[in-house]
């Protein structure tokens, strides 16, 4: 069996604009009060018929970052994940890292430059 996609992420320049955007687009409603402005997408209420959805956040990134799409990929150990990533010709770009106590994440980019990331969470 293999490792769920269990979080997507767009990151960009100006946070409120792509909520915005993404909320008008998909009805996405969005939670950000939290320090980092970082407005989380919940699975419920974001599903389809089958209940079928994964939770997400759409925020900032840091000055002069121009963002990313990417999707987080639940792993049981997140620093074996991102060097088995590395050993099969992939880069590490950040982590592992506890951005919120109980959840550590990695990102690395694959062969071809895509940004992928890991998580374990508590």
């Amino acid at each position: 069996m293999g490792q769920p996609v269990v979080h997507f992420e767009i990151i960009g320049t100006d946070a409120d604009k792509l909520r915005g955007y993404y909320g008008e687009l998909f009805g996405w409603e969005f939670d950000a009060d939290n320090p980092m402005n970082y407005g989380m997408v919940q699975r419920e209420g974001n599903v389809n018929a089958d209940g079928v959805g994964i939770p997400g956040g759409v925020g900032a990134g840091p000055e002069g970052y121009s963002g990313h799409v990417t999707f987080y990929i639940e792993v049981p150990d997140v620093e074996a994940a991102l060097a088995k990533a590395e050993s099969l010709g992939g880069t590490r770009t950040m982590g592992p890292v506890e951005p919120t106590e109980g959840v550590e994440i990695g990102m690395f980019a694959d062969p071809e430059g895509h940004l992928v990331g890991v998580v374990r969470a508590a």
